[in-house]
């Protein structure tokens, strides 16, 4: 019986002394038909012949290549291979887009090859990028002048871009808030002991993912979340968080499709000319993140994270929002806004018609929420309602 660790190292060897000794069809022969060469930020090809080009690119770019295996590691039909290549970047040809430098190159990395019934089925590979491009003058060298300055400048345009978002503020036990631009979006982060990390309630704006991100990461990281409703600007960071997402049964259809497209009018037509064209462009540029895969539904007593949902529809078809009784504070989504139309801060009120699926409804859920008198309730954009919520609420939903 043939061991199986031998013959994967044995195949994995047999596949570098190939390279080694330029032999690109002794190489490809060594491939199962369809496997995947998978180099990482550079190269995703499949045998043979994706493996063929890839290989002799390699090989034409530096004429004098030499490659040496380092050290090797099996496990079953896995080997890792970590390896070295010298050689001088002389082309003819380039080499991932890059014109040959005449520059002396020493770049290593490590290959992990999966071996089956004496074939290559896939590779993946980790070269050290960065320092093969401070080898051919594409980046600067560690520690130059140059290196310093291209670090300034890109920590400069962190702060710029980064400028319009605030940091997390801690808002109720256990509940945090990060506000974005445009519409100050409010993403509420919530310390979750059943996931072990955080769940997120709403999510905002797509150009609010790496403040949400990284606010989330300091907290323990993010773990699922949770939507109030499904438009573009309270789905967009979701999609890259690579979390499980839920919303209510209602919401699922535009929380994977339009965004709440399906149900406005076209092409925005009842606002003001210049409000319909700057929310037409927020909502394409700036709000949506683009569809998100729902992974599981809630509805009304649910518990999330210590709350309860609450079914709040009328802006959103499904739309809800969070209830915890221990100090009566409410999350909810657009269940109100407390800003006008041009972002400015205004006294609570229910939202535009042109936005809502059915404001009759949405104003029901007003009085609903005004009902349960919370001590502060947190709309989906810009600031809470404080005191006598109650009345303020009423007051919104009689207007």
């Amino acid at each position: 019986m043939v061991d199986q660790d031998s013959s994967t190292e044995d195949v994995a060897r047999r596949y570098f002394d190939a390279i080694a000794a330029r032999d690109v069809d002794a190489a490809v022969a060594l491939w199962a038909p369809g496997g995947r060469e998978y180099v990482r930020g550079q190269v995703d090809v499949t045998a043979p012949e994706g493996v063929r080009a890839f290989i002799g690119g390699l090989m034409g770019a530096m004429p004098d290549m030499k490659m040496e295996v380092l050290e090797t590691t099996t496990e079953g039909e896995r080997c890792a291979v970590q390896w070295r290549i010298t050689g001088t970047f002389a082309g003819p040809e380039s080499f991932n887009g890059v014109a040959p430098t005449g520059d002396p190159v020493q770049l290593e990395g490590v290959d992990v090859l999966s071996v089956r019934d004496g074939l290559v089925q896939a590779n993946e590979a980790f070269p050290d990028g960065l320092s093969f491009a401070r080898e051919i003058g594409l980046m600067p060298p560690q520690g130059s002048t140059a290196e310093q300055r291209l670090m300034g400048a890109f920590n400069m345009k962190t702060r710029v871009t980064n400028l319009p978002m605030r940091d997390a503020e801690l808002v109720a036990e256990g509940v945090w808030v990060v506000q974005g631009q445009p519409g100050r979006c409010n993403v509420y982060l919530i310390e979750d002991a059943s996931v072990g990390g955080i769940t997120m309630f709403d999510a905002g704006a797509r150009t609010m993912v790496r403040a949400v991100a990284s606010a989330g990461a300091k907290l323990g990281g993010i773990k699922r979340v949770v939507l109030g409703h499904g438009h573009t600007d309270h789905r967009g960071v979701a999609p890259a968080l690579g979390v499980p997402v839920l919303c209510h049964p209602d919401e699922v259809q535009d929380a994977e499709g339009s965004g709440g497209f399906r149900y406005w009018p076209k092409d925005l037509v009842g606002l003001p000319t210049p409000q319909r064209q700057i929310h037409r462009a927020m909502h394409r540029w700036a709000w949506d993140g683009g569809p998100v895969k729902i992974s599981g539904t809630v509805s009304e007593g649910d518990e999330v994270a210590g709350f309860k949902v609450i079914e709040l529809p009328g802006h959103a078809p499904g739309q809800i929002g969070l209830w915890r009784e221990s100090d009566r504070l409410a999350l909810v989504s657009d269940c109100f806004y407390t800003l006008d139309m041009w972002g400015r801060s205004c006294d609570p009120h229910v939202p535009e018609a042109i936005y809502n699926y059915d404001t009759e409804q949405a104003k029901a859920s007003v009085r609903k929420l005004a009902e349960m008198e919370p001590a502060a309730a947190w709309p989906g954009h810009a600031r809470p309602v404080t005191g006598d919520v109650r009345s303020k609420l009423l007051k919104a939903a009689d207007a």
